[in-house]
């Protein structure tokens, strides 16, 4: 299982909110990329970045920093948003990202995600947002009546095969992963596509509980940057898991 630290983006500085909240806002590295060589300097093999900003308005809007983090980093990223329209995901492409997450723009406009299949195949994802199960859209501003496991049914027979399932009520909160909803969606979805929890992490026991779901990865963001998770210990613990699995 693969721990993806978080670098969430709001005005080029690396930021985390509680539940999403933008008035919940705590800055933690004003150079992003500091914030990324200090993970991969830990061991992390992938990072998980989301433009904060480019959510809310709908277009990719801290660039500057995303590419500061490409040119400090050689592992790969994981982007999302503000990827509405495919032109922004041939920009992120371009700009050295491997894989793009696309949120609203699955909920809002599936075309894109199909011509995106199409395009760049295994290199698109597709964020499941909920708050009770129920995805929400633009930065979690906009709540919608869509479930979140008929969504992801329908994507994986259009092709998706990684999702990044995120429980809107646990982001930021330390409070642990909604497990029963992320087992239920893995069950669901297997084997042809694989669930990234996001959401509540706040211990070593969270990230072995999320390897014991099926998880192929977790997201780890506020416990890393306060210090409740060294990240070398729960990339070793989800190692630990894996083994005893085999």
């Amino acid at each position: 299982m693969i721990i993806y630290p978080a670098i969430d983006l709001r005005a080029g500085r690396c930021v985390r909110l509680v539940e999403g909240d933008f008035a919940r806002e705590t800055v933690f590295d004003v150079d992003p990329a500091e914030a990324a060589r200090r993970w991969v300097d830990a061991g992390a093999t992938w990072l998980h970045v989301v433009d904060l900003d480019g959510a809310v308005v709908g277009e990719p809007v801290n660039t500057d920093a995303l590419l500061r983090i490409r040119h400090a980093v050689d592992v790969p990223i994981q982007l999302g948003g503000g990827l509405r329209l495919e032109e922004h995901l041939a920009a992120a492409v371009a700009h050295g990202v491997e894989r793009v997450v696309l949120g609203t723009a699955a909920l809002r406009a599936p075309q894109v995600v199909v011509r995106a299949l199409e395009r760049w195949g295994d290199r698109v994802a597709v964020a499941l947002d909920a708050r009770d199960g129920f995805l929400a859209a633009e930065g979690w501003l906009n709540q919608t009546d869509a479930p979140a496991a008929d969504m992801a049914l329908r994507l994986r027979e259009a092709g998706v095969r990684h999702f990044i399932f995120t429980d809107i009520r646990r982001d930021g909160t330390f409070v642990g992963p909604n497990l029963p909803a992320l087992r239920e969606l893995v069950a669901a979805l297997a084997p042809s596509a694989e669930v990234i929890a996001s959401g509540g992490v706040g211990q070593l026991a969270d990230i072995v509980r999320v390897a014991e779901m099926g998880a192929a990865g977790v997201v780890v963001g506020r416990a890393l940057y306060d210090g409740r998770i060294d990240l070398a210990a729960a990339i070793a613990a989800a190692r630990s898991t894996e083994s005893v699995g085999c």
